[in-house]
């Protein structure tokens, strides 16, 4: 009876702190920003439909997308997802909490920062680096699940518009042909994300010397590193409940 009290006041101690730790890698690895970001993108899709549907379609659009990209929603469900596919947070929180990932976060949210996607809406330059680099960079390319989460982050803009046709039209894609479209969707998407890839992260990691560069990318290929990037894409998808209708995002 004492050492079943004694693991269960363990037990107690621990898991408070296992989720501290968890709530601390989700703002050191700047989630709360990104989503953010996101919500901004969503914002100006919104905007690109106002003058080209009917304005009961336009409407339905807005109210089912700002209900399914609702920011706490989005939150709840990203950080069950790491909390159920990250047994341990704390290397992860380790690499973000440092200088090097702190870094690798500001960069990550200065690409996605509205006015710089409206900068590089045409494309980004071409980045020239050495061979050293490129090599790096093809190995952080492997390890990060950046064509996944890229195709995953499209298809939720994409189907904003997708989402208020079907809800207004109900039928309109059959169970079967919407999940084909939008695998197809997908892998097409994923295909194109890792086309350009390797000058997508030479640019956005451009203020990363070599060194750093290569330490990143040792995080990132380390077990505990593609543990927290497995647990990432889970979270992603959870949170922007790619495929479900804004009255039924869960």
């Amino acid at each position: 009876m004492r050492r079943l009290f004694s693991l269960l006041l363990l037990m107690m101690c621990t898991l408070p702190a296992w989720a501290d730790s968890l709530d601390q890698l989700y703002k050191a690895a700047g989630w709360p920003d990104q989503r953010a970001h996101f919500t901004d993108a969503v914002s100006a899709a919104q905007q690109r439909y106002r003058n080209s549907l009917p304005p009961a379609v336009y409407q339905a659009l807005v109210s089912n997308s700002n209900q399914r990209f609702q920011a706490q929603a989005m939150d709840q469900r990203a950080q069950a997802q790491l909390r159920s596919n990250l047994p341990d947070p704390a290397p992860a929180l380790a690499f973000f909490q440092s200088p090097l990932g702190r870094k690798v976060v500001a960069a990550e949210l200065l690409a996605t920062r509205k006015d710089q996607l409206a900068k590089n809406a045409k494309g980004l330059p071409k980045v020239q680096a050495s061979d050293t680099r490129q090599l790096i960079i093809g190995h952080l390319a492997q390890a990060l699940p950046a064509r996944e989460a890229g195709a995953e982050v499209s298809l939720a803009i994409a189907g904003v518009a997708a989402d208020s046709l079907s809800s207004m039209i109900p039928g309109l894609f059959g169970g079967g042909q919407a999940q084909g479209l939008l695998d197809g969707q997908r892998q097409r998407l994923m295909n194109q994300i890792g086309e350009d890839l390797n000058n997508t992260l030479l640019y956005v990691y451009r203020d990363l010397s070599d060194a750093e560069l290569e330490e990143f990318s040792t995080f990132a290929e380390s077990a505990e590193g593609q543990a927290y990037y497995k647990a990432v894409l889970a979270a992603v998808r959870a949170g922007l409940a790619v495929g479900q209708s804004g009255n039924n995002p869960q």
